[in-house]
């Protein structure tokens, strides 16, 4: 019997979870300005998801899925796209879209049931949110098609969880996307549960990352909690993509902190211990502690840093709950020509008991 191929996943990290580095550090890691930046937006999403998940606690925004503990994937990966790349993410990437410019008020007018939430300022190009799993990857590499008849230095960006890699839209996507040599990178948030089923339930596939293999296009592994090592990895394989080399898939290893979504709880089906021991790996604090050991960082400018993160959520949050809620009709505009007599009836209905919450 003779082998015809062998393949082998690769693994990275620059700072383990104690700020140490383990590797060498990319450049743009050794300019202590650039790695604050990184810092002070990961702060920012996070206190952004507190006061969310407090906003629908109280009845003032829908159900939310929080971000908790993916902000290095998150601010990462919005570090390495350009402008004028396209993201295709899911529901819970804000880190990500807060840096390519998606505003605060735009992500809670959204999650509070208004659809012109989607509407972004910036990045105009930039795909809304896609509750459906797995058809966001069919979304980026359609747009890495068109960049590519076109002949546009452009990439498009698919987030994915690990749930959604057991999708057929998945496989579809990452196969067309080798095949045709798309500038395209997908990339696996493994947060190690698909709502409440583990990833050793999903498959038996030893990494995520190696379902690249299938689709003829390189896989990779990075600690999700290392922000160097996600900003660097992604930032390689869009460059990649953009010199004509095709597509990589990427899975960054981290942990959802929170439930699954509001409507959601985690308790029910995770251990507490594996969750005590994800939150002293959580991506906040190696990049903190890296600050610290820089001498770069202080409790004082942690404490103020802090107080301006606040500030700026609550001046978002004031312009969501200034903004006109809209009507009930709004669910049943655009939707045809000439409306359905069915759609009629269902309006009908939803003015009758939207009409009771109009002062709410």
């Amino acid at each position: 019997m003779t082998t015809v191929a062998e393949f082998k996943i690769r693994y990275r990290q620059i700072l383990d979870p104690s700020g140490t580095t383990v590797a060498p550090l990319p450049r743009f890691a050794q300019d202590s300005e650039e790695v604050l930046r990184l810092y002070r937006a990961m702060t920012l999403v996070r206190v952004f998801d507190a006061k969310s998940v407090n906003l629908q606690r109280t009845g003032q925004l829908g159900t939310y899925p929080s971000s908790l503990g993916h902000e290095a994937a998150h601010v990462g990966i919005g570090a390495a796209l350009r402008p004028e790349d396209v993201l295709a993410p899911v529901y819970r990437e804000f880190g990500t879209q807060l840096w390519r410019g998606v505003t605060m008020t735009e992500i809670l007018t959204y999650w509070g049931g208004d659809e012109t939430g989607n509407d972004f300022a910036v990045p105009r190009h930039d795909f809304a949110w896609c509750v459906p799993i797995a058809t966001q990857t069919l979304h980026a590499a359609g747009a890495a098609m068109a960049f590519k008849i076109l002949k546009q230095p452009r990439c498009a960006l698919a987030y994915i969880g690990d749930g959604g890699t057991s999708e057929g839209a998945f496989y579809e996507a990452i196969n067309l996307a080798g095949a045709r040599t798309l500038p395209v990178v997908f990339v696996i948030v493994n947060n190690g549960w698909a709502i409440s089923v583990p990833v050793a339930q999903q498959t038996a596939a030893q990494t995520l990352a190696q379902k690249a293999v299938a689709a003829g296009i390189p896989g990779l592994q990075v600690d999700g909690n290392d922000v160097f090592a996600v900003r660097e990895a992604v930032a390689e394989a869009l460059e990649t993509a953009r010199r004509g080399g095709g597509p990589t898939l990427i899975e960054a290893l981290t942990y959802r902190l929170s439930d699954h979504t509001t409507a959601d709880d985690a308790s029910r089906y995770r251990p507490g211990e594996e969750v005590k021991q994800a939150w002293a790996l959580e991506p906040l604090i190696r990049i903190r502690e890296f600050l610290l050991k820089s001498a770069v960082w202080d409790a004082a400018k942690e404490q103020a840093l802090l107080e301006e993160c606040t500030r700026q959520v609550d001046a978002a949050v004031n312009a969501y709950q200034a903004k006109a809620k809209p009507s009930t009709d709004a669910m049943f505009d655009h939707l045809f020509a000439v409306l359905p007599a069915h759609l009629h009836e269902q309006r009908r209905i939803a003015r009758k008991y939207g009409s009771k919450h109009s002062g709410h």
